[in-house]
């Protein structure tokens, strides 16, 4: 297993020392996001030779690895130009991958077109969703032949306001792409939005989960889904939480105990998000609760 941390809140740091960094708060993995000197959100990676040269020296002197590489593209805009364009940026991104040795990517399977468009910025009408969706496929049958020629995993997670946003029909999806190398990634903090069973639904994706992301929320559904005081009334805004273990509901026996019975062994993700002026000690705190959890379950396994 290899538990990474993912370094949102510490993306003010140059990317050389990001590694030094990491593995002083006692990570040896990373998942790196989207970031302005790499791959930026939604815009073409900003990578040339000599920032990854400098970067895996970085990563090699502070023992460190890159668990999974985060690309976030529009591959599921139901406007082509930025369907094609994000396809590119995919393409260019598995190069990169390629060139630090990396062999796994991850992402959302994403929103509908930017705003500027014209059109809603997240999907939650009927024929968005399907606009969508139909996109998302056309994506995937150019870049799925990509990834399975080049050797690269990629793991893919519905999120609120994607096109999916639940476990169901997320990982049905994941199945009929019927490609070894496309899994699902459970992300903890959604846990709510996909139901209220954790180990039920770690269960229901076990053949097809790689990528678990950790961190805590609360039950949006609970006090009659007026757990968040959102304004304007009727906002259709969909709030999460990625806060530390115990701040949130999850029931974390149950999740990792699922996890150990189904015998996860992919990757383990710290993703919080919440308080980036105590980033340092969130992520401490979170690499010790984790290895306390995996003690607790998997030792019990073996």
């Amino acid at each position: 297993m290899k538990i990474a941390l993912d370094p949102f809140m510490h993306r003010h740091l140059g990317l050389e020392e990001l590694p030094f960094r990491v593995k002083e708060i006692g990570f040896d993995w990373i998942e790196l996001s989207p970031r302005g000197d790499f791959l930026e959100w939604f815009k073409a990676p900003r990578v040339f030779p000599e920032r990854v040269r400098g970067f895996r020296r970085a990563l090699k002197e502070a023992g460190v690895g890159i668990a999974s590489l985060l690309p976030m593209y529009r591959w599921a805009s139901n406007d082509d130009d930025e369907r094609k364009a994000a396809v590119r940026h995919w393409k260019r991104a598995i190069e990169i991958c390629l060139e630090l040795e990396v062999d796994t990517m991850n992402s959302e399977f994403g929103r509908g077109p930017h705003p500027d468009k014209g059109s809603c910025y997240c999907c939650h009408t009927g024929s968005m969703i399907e606009a969508c969706e139909d996109s998302w496929w056309r994506s995937m049958e150019e870049l799925v032949p990509v990834f399975e020629r080049e050797g690269i995993n990629l793991h893919v997670e519905p999120h609120p306001e994607d096109w999916v946003e639940t476990l169901q029909p997320a990982v049905d999806i994941i199945r009929t792409v019927n490609s070894p190398r496309v899994r699902f990634l459970y992300c903890a903090p959604h846990t709510f939005y996909f139901g209220d069973n954790t180990a039920a639904m770690l269960r229901e994706c076990a053949d097809v989960l790689a990528h678990v992301h950790v961190g805590d929320t609360f039950n949006h559904r609970a006090s009659s889904g007026l757990r968040y005081i959102v304004n304007p009334p009727g906002s259709a805004a969909r709030v999460h939480q990625h806060l530390d273990i115990g701040q949130g509901e999850v029931p974390w026996d149950e999740f990792f105990g699922t996890l150990a019975e189904i015998d996860f062994d992919g990757i383990m993700t710290a993703c919080v998000f919440a308080w980036e002026e105590r980033a340092d000690a969130s992520g401490r705190f979170m690499r010790a609760e984790m290895q306390r959890y995996i003690d607790k379950f998997w030792k019990r396994e073996l």
